[in-house]
């Protein structure tokens, strides 16, 4: 990126406390009809998006997740729960060893869906479970004042992280390998770089 760009660069930092990010696990096995979905609010994340105003050129996205700080958001009795948050923290997640999740966009194309709609393909480099692979993610991204707001969702297998799906009850009861993400995102500008 060249010195002049560089000079007319926007920053927007993302603000947790007008966003959600969840992950949903989907059960299987034989007795998955008397299991249920389990929906997980993802707490602990930092982020930053850097762009060109008005056009959103050489537009870089950059998002850590903490992975220790995961809430199962449904109703469930409080001992289901705690097997649930154990087993996800130390056998899936192993958050010790991985403590963070890293989003890191390479390239970035933006198409305008009118006003100041527009709709961002993404693509990047997750690093998750220490394994770094490319992925990408759209979004639809909305300019309000200061304020950017950015939704969509996105599917990854954990098999492709490393990572062997739960399972409970000799595995008649198990999640399956895919997780949908789902995030509506509030990013702040700050000033401008100079």
């Amino acid at each position: 990126m060249d010195t002049e760009t560089q000079k007319v660069m926007e920053k927007a930092v993302l603000d947790k406390s007008g966003s959600r990010f969840t992950v949903q696990a989907f059960s299987a096995g034989l007795l998955s009809s008397f299991g249920h979905n389990p929906t997980i609010a993802i707490r602990d994340f930092y982020g930053e998006i850097q762009f060109v105003p008005n056009t959103f050129e050489n537009a870089c996205v950059r998002v850590t997740v903490q992975t220790r700080r995961l809430d199962v958001l449904d109703e469930m009795k409080s001992e289901d729960r705690r097997k649930l948050e154990q087993e996800m923290y130390e056998r899936v997640l192993r958050v010790e060893q991985f403590p963070t999740a890293e989003f890191q966009s390479k390239e970035i194309t933006v198409q305008k869906l009118g006003g100041d709609l527009l709709m961002a393909h993404s693509v990047g480099e997750l690093i998750f479970h220490g394994v770094k692979r490319t992925r990408p993610i759209d979004a639809r991204v909305s300019r309000m004042g200061s304020m950017l707001r950015i939704s969509g969702q996105f599917t990854l297998r954990q098999s492709d992280y490393g990572i062997k799906p739960v399972s409970f009850a000799g595995g008649a009861l198990k999640l399956k390998d895919e997780l949908k993400f789902s995030f509506e995102l509030a990013a702040r500008a700050q000033e401008q770089s100079q």
